[in-house]
């Protein structure tokens, strides 16, 4: 189905994100890009969302400054805590979770959403490789979307945005080539939870997303490719 109307999609820079903004695009949203400062140790992710924008053609990019890095309780917004390697467990809520980020960036984008008219907000959560994140999972997102139903003119006026995410039951796998059929520069996405210069190839993020690279037929995409 083809949209004439605008959506704000949440930019992390990351791999997901980027390509729920290509799918967004595909189907014809002029897109509005908001990205989060939160303290996060890789904020090199961020100049990664400036450039996937401007390789989309996305001319109208937010960055806002929330830092949740005040009170951490995350591992990515604390460098007091050790960021897991061991891989990702189902019954283990890993120390990368950070306290209520994503209820944050929606209420956010909701806000943005409304005041610029955009009838969608695209996002890149997803349940399948970060199962124990409470906040990617569709339950919380349709709990979300009854309170942004709720809480908003739009919403009493019965057009309140609608939550997407286009990739939430996908595999790494499934985004990887998704990502390249529509597009997404791939190689400017950042994924790693390291702040380095180049990704470090050994935590969580990086080890998911250089294996579904790989399986996906695109090693020389991958970290030591």
């Amino acid at each position: 189905m083809i949209h004439q109307s605008k959506a704000v999609v949440l930019l992390s820079g990351g791999l997901d994100s980027a390509t729920s903004a290509a799918i967004a695009l595909s189907q014809g949203y002029h897109l509005i890009a908001l990205s989060l400062r939160y303290g996060q140790r890789h904020e090199k992710e961020l100049a990664a969302a400036k450039n996937i924008a401007k390789a989309l053609d996305i001319t109208e990019h937010y960055i806002v400054e929330v830092n949740l890095a005040q009170w951490g309780g995350s591992a990515l917004t604390d460098t007091a805590l050790t960021l897991p390697q061991g891989g990702i467990n189902p019954n283990i809520i890993p120390s990368t979770y950070v306290p209520g980020r994503n209820t944050v960036f929606i209420a956010i984008a909701l806000s943005l959403a409304e005041a610029k008219g955009a009838t969608a907000i695209f996002l890149g959560i997803n349940a399948v490789d970060y199962s124990g994140y409470p906040d990617c999972r569709p339950d919380y997102l349709q709990a979300y979307q009854r309170l942004a139903n709720l809480s908003s003119k739009a919403g009493i006026e019965g057009h309140a945005p609608q939550l997407i995410a286009p990739l939430i039951n996908d595999s790494k796998v499934d985004i990887v080539r998704r990502a390249v059929s529509l597009g997404v520069p791939i190689e400017d996405t950042w994924s790693c939870y390291q702040g380095g210069e180049k990704p470090c190839g050994l935590c969580d993020s990086c080890r998911i997303r250089d294996r579904a690279l790989i399986e996906a037929g695109y090693p020389e995409l991958a970290t030591f490719g």
